[in-house]
């Protein structure tokens, strides 16, 4: 029974973490940066991901300013894609939601 409350605990605690570095991250993304981020990479999404959801999320009213490509109308543009979200950033590909940090570092914004 100590063993079911142990990873019950476990599994919360990594949920709390995780909603607190997806909002921490937030908050840090302006216009222009989310228009350098936009104009150095392709972002790779589709319809119904809830993981592209927390990446949109993070953007906020700036997510408008990315280079989008949405898998489940382009279907043609994603034949090398394997999950979403994925960026494509120099030539590579980095699956997954990014923080807005990483975003900034891997496109030099």
């Amino acid at each position: 029974m100590k063993k079911y409350w142990w990873t019950i605990a476990i599994i919360i605690a990594v949920i709390i973490l995780a909603y607190f570095l997806i909002n921490n991250n937030s908050s840090d993304i302006d216009e222009q940066t989310a228009k350098c981020i936009g104009e150095n990479s392709v972002l790779y999404v589709q319809l119904g991901c809830h993981a592209c959801k927390i990446q949109e999320d993070m953007f906020e009213d700036n997510y408008q300013y990315l280079n989008i490509i949405d898998c489940f109308y382009e279907k043609e543009k994603c034949s090398e894609i394997q999950a979403t979200p994925t960026w494509e950033i120099n030539g590579q590909t980095f699956s997954g939601v990014q923080s807005v940090e990483k975003l900034k570092e891997l496109t030099g914004c």
